[in-house]
């Protein structure tokens, strides 16, 4: 983790600005960062990074738009040197992707220190503001982490995790506080205009079970379009489990009539099918967006290895790891993949 140095750094950066303007990961660890940071200062603006795995130079007319004084990153694994540089502001960057350098920027990773560190950036926001656990618990939840906040939780919230739950796949899949985490991450998907409603409704709820027991009109409100959500994830599922063969590698695409759920749909999948390589794909216009898993297999540098003089790119965390490859070179960068995954697993 970090130092409690640097969390009073961070602490002293966010209470210090007027207008922030807050960059965050589409999924329930950065919606949670980006929650906890906004409840502490009520100041700013969010921007909800979908497109890419990079914030870059195309973000430069958000930050002409809303001219914050300062500009906080939170759970992405990139940010380009070139929108340091050009932002005109101070940048405050928090991530627990593998560490990079950057200048000009104050930059927040406590794998820097310990490669092995893996804290989800809700963690470390949540040590930043000290305050909305239940908000914290569900980003940490969602990026498969137990925490030592857990006991904590646990006393306060007594039925949204019990004490029979250890692991964080289970207390995702089997736990209210999983089921808050996947409310967090399913009611960012879709239109960008209905994702900040429902954010902007978020960020006026004091209590998890406003939400999960429908106690309020806004809990109400974010239940509802969780519903609607699901029931379209649902039925990707479905088919999912029926496709599944005896292949070591579980491989499944479909189309963009459909809202994005792979990361949803493989960390599922994994969860299932834990002897399975997972891999979930979205294809949408020339390209597939996949969302890999393994619970063994380091992925990062297969996938590398594998795009090598194709038009893709990849990145992300060891055993969970995302991939957008041109749809005309998939055929060759699943050939690749393959050969790998069996080289692995000592099938060659």
């Amino acid at each position: 983790m970090l130092t409690e140095k640097q969390y009073d750094e961070i602490r002293d950066e966010l209470i210090h600005c007027k207008n922030p303007l807050f960059f965050f990961h589409d999924d329930a660890d950065g919606l949670s960062s980006f929650l906890l940071f906004y409840r502490l200062v009520n100041e700013g603006k969010g921007i909800l990074l979908k497109s890419s795995p990079e914030l870059g130079l195309e973000f430069l007319g958000k930050v002409k738009e809303y001219k914050p004084d300062k500009i906080f990153v939170m759970d992405k694994p990139k940010v380009s040197q070139d929108f340091v540089d050009k932002a005109k502001c101070r940048v405050v960057w928090i991530d627990h992707h593998s560490p990079v350098e950057i200048s000009r920027a104050k930059y927040y990773n406590p794998r820097i220190s310990n490669p092995n560190d893996n804290l989800p950036a809700s963690y470390l926001c949540y040590k930043v503001v000290k305050q909305d656990l239940w908000i914290a618990m569900a980003g940490i939840i969602g990026d498969w982490v137990m925490p030592d906040l857990a006991e904590e939780f646990r006393k306060k919230y007594p039925k949204l995790l019990p004490d029979e739950i250890k692991k964080a796949e289970d207390a995702l899949f089997n736990s209210d506080i999983g089921k808050l985490s996947r409310i967090f991450s399913f009611v960012i998907k879709g239109k960008n205009t209905d994702a900040m409603a429902a954010i902007k409704v978020l960020t006026r709820i004091d209590n998890p079970c406003d939400i999960l027991e429908q106690k309020t009109p806004q809990g109400r409100f974010i239940y509802k379009r969780y519903e609607k959500l699901k029931k379209e994830y649902d039925e990707l599922l479905d088919d999912i489990k029926k496709n599944v063969t005896k292949d070591n590698i579980l491989l499944y695409i479909y189309g963009t009539n459909k809202n994005s759920f792979t990361g949803d749909l493989s960390n599922e999948a994994l969860y299932l099918f834990k002897d399975k390589i997972i891999l979930i794909g979205r294809e949408k216009n020339s390209e597939i967006k996949f969302s890999i898993r393994s619970s063994k297999i380091v992925l990062p540098p297969i996938i590398n290895k594998c795009l090598v003089g194709l038009q893709g790119y990849g990145g992300g965390h060891e055993y969970a790891t995302g991939t957008c490859i041109n749809k005309d070179d998939f055929k060759e960068f699943y050939k690749r993949f393959r050969e790998e995954i069996r080289k692995e697993m000592n099938l060659v």
